[in-house]
This record gives C-alpha cells, sequence and structure tokens, in this order.
C-alpha cells in the first residue's frame, strides 16, 4: 500500500525504546483489544486457556496506572518514526488513518481525538498496565495508545504465516484503531457492562467487537483505495486467515474450540475484513454489534 507522506508533528506519537520501568512494568495487562490472546500460545508456549482466562479477568478490573504521558526516550517524533522501516511504515500508517476517520467522525458530528502510537521493546507501560511483547500489539482505552513493540511483524510474517507483505503490518495498525473507534463512540463500555452483567456471554461479545475492528481496519483501506497496491488484498486475506482462533489453535496442537474464541475464526476475520475494504462504508460493520 501507497502510503502518503507525513509530517511527524501532525501525530501522537510516544516512544519507550531503550526506557526501564520499576518492576519490570507491573501491573495489568492491555484492555481486552490485543491482537490475539492465542498468539502467546503459539510464539512463547504459553497456556492459551490461562491467559485468555487471566486477561479477561482483567479486562474488568482496575483504575489505569501510571502512564509516564510525554516519554519519548529523548527522541524526537520524527526520530521515533525512522528508528527503522516498521517504525516509519507504522507512522506513515497513522497518520493516513487520522486524515481518513476525522472526516467521517466530523459528519457524524461526533468528536474526534487522536489515539496516540506508542513504540517499546520487549517490555514497556502503558495506561491498563504493563505492556509486554508477549502480549502482540493492543489498544488501551485508558490513554487512547495503540501499542506496538515492532518485532512483532517478524513474528507475524514468519512464525505465524502472514507472510512478508506490507499490507499485513498495515492491517494490524488499522485493527487497532478501529477499537479507538469503538472507544470515541463508546461501545466499548457498553460491551464491558454487558460482559460484567452476562459472563457467559463475555467471549462471544468480545468476537463481535474484535470482527468490528477488522471491519473497520478494511474500510480504511476501502476508503484509500486509489493507494492499494496490486496483490495487497489478498495479503490482507492471508493476515486474517493466519491470526483466526480456529487456525491459532490448531497451530498450537489443540482442539479447535469455538467457545474460547475471543477473535473469531479465520473465515469470520476474512470476512469482516473483506466486507469493510469493499464497501468503504463504516456503517457496514455496525452488523456485527447492534447495541440497544
Amino acid at each position: 500500500m501507497r502510503l502518503n507522506p507525513f509530517n511527524p508533528n501532525d501525530i501522537r506519537v510516544e516512544d519507550q525504546r531503550g526506557m526501564r520501568f520499576p518492576g519490570g512494568g507491573g501491573g495489568k495487562v492491555g484492555c481486552g483489544t490485543l491482537v490475539i490472546a492465542l498468539i502467546a500460545a503459539v510464539i512463547f508456549g504459553v497456556d492459551p486457556g490461562q491467559m485468555i482466562g487471566g486477561l479477561q479477568q482483567v479486562e474488568q478490573q482496575g483504575a489505569p496506572a501510571d502512564t509516564g504521558a510525554g516519554d519519548t526516550g529523548g527522541r524526537t517524533a520524527a526520530e521515533s518514526c525512522s528508528v527503522n522501516q516498521y517504525s516509519q511504515e507504522s507512522c506513515a500508517a497513522l497518520a493516513s488513518l487520522d486524515r481518513t476517520w476525522q472526516p467521517v467522525f466530523q459528519k457524524a458530528g461526533i468528536a474526534f481525538e487522536q489515539p496516540k502510537l506508542v513504540f517499546y521493546s520487549r517490555a514497556g507501560r502503558s495506561g491498563c498496565g504493563a505492556a509486554q511483547s508477549a502480549m502482540g500489539p493492543f489498544y488501551c482505552p485508558a490513554d487512547e495508545g495503540i501499542y506496538l513493540d515492532t518485532s512483532f511483524y517478524d513474528e507475524l510474517a514468519n512464525r505465524l504465516g502472514a507472510g512478508p507483505g506490507d499490507f499485513a503490518r498495515l492491517y494490524v495498525i488499522a485493527h487497532e484503531y478501529g477499537h479507538h473507534i469503538q472507544h470515541l463512540v463508546g461501545l466499548d463500555q457498553q460491551v464491558r457492562s454487558l460482559q460484567q452483567r452476562d459472563r457467559s456471554a463475555a467471549n462471544s461479545l468480545q468476537v463481535r467487537m474484535e470482527l468490528q475492528a477488522d471491519c473497520y481496519a478494511g474500510v480504511w483501506a476501502g476508503l484509500n483505495r486509489d493507494q492499494i497496491d496490486a496483490g495487497d488484498f489478498e495479503e490482507g486475506m492471508k493476515a486474517a486467515a493466519a491470526i483466526g482462533d480456529d487456525t491459532l489453535q490448531q497451530n498450537a496442537g489443540r482442539q479447535v474450540n469455538p467457545e474460547s474464541f475471543t477473535h473469531g475464526s479465520s473465515s469470520q476475520r476474512m470476512d469482516a475484513l473483506r466486507l469493510g475494504m469493499q464497501s468503504g462504508d463504516e456503517s457496514q460493520c455496525d452488523r456485527y454489534f447492534q447495541m440497544s
């Protein structure tokens, strides 16, 4: 995907790479919007049942930890975005997402706030508590931050089988941005309330959230279809298939258990991304979550 040049001063960037945090960052794990909990099971050998259960408990509790807001590791935004290819690409994607979604919110008469992109390496600190590479990229609604250890992209391409294409990586950022959209319209709080009232429906509600975020990622691409390169659609489909719950469970040598899904099957994630890309219409994503 051919992203336009951007001014680093127009986006919100925080850089925690090279910084140390007392107690290793301590605190709670990111707030229920991780790319997928089972990534750690595949890459790091973590028991996915325990990890998913722990994350779901974390999502329901606690005030945000100290975020260290304003920490930049001594780098300017321009320097943070230039650390490596993945940093540059992620900043360019954030700028494009801001430019795409702000007028959509303005047209709808809803206040828009830019999220911040927070780079960290191995361990960091978020408004939701500790940030660790094993989590994968995640969105923290407490500080409206998208947290990213760029080494994840190598894992995505090599271990998870998404391939080396740039659109797979852009899809990750756009998906987390989708959670920011849900936060701005208040959907995330409604879902949390429903999950607390009906724990048995917690996973299915989370799946709807994740599929809608996939759809929003596709809408961003659809609204910028003039920048789409040949093969980008296929790269997106391959990435969505690689991080479906069923595929991750199979690759981890586990029996596929739809009741444990938190992000949706490969087929569902592909369908959601496809819907957004082909329609370029955010209202189409409402089908994944109709709140009363």
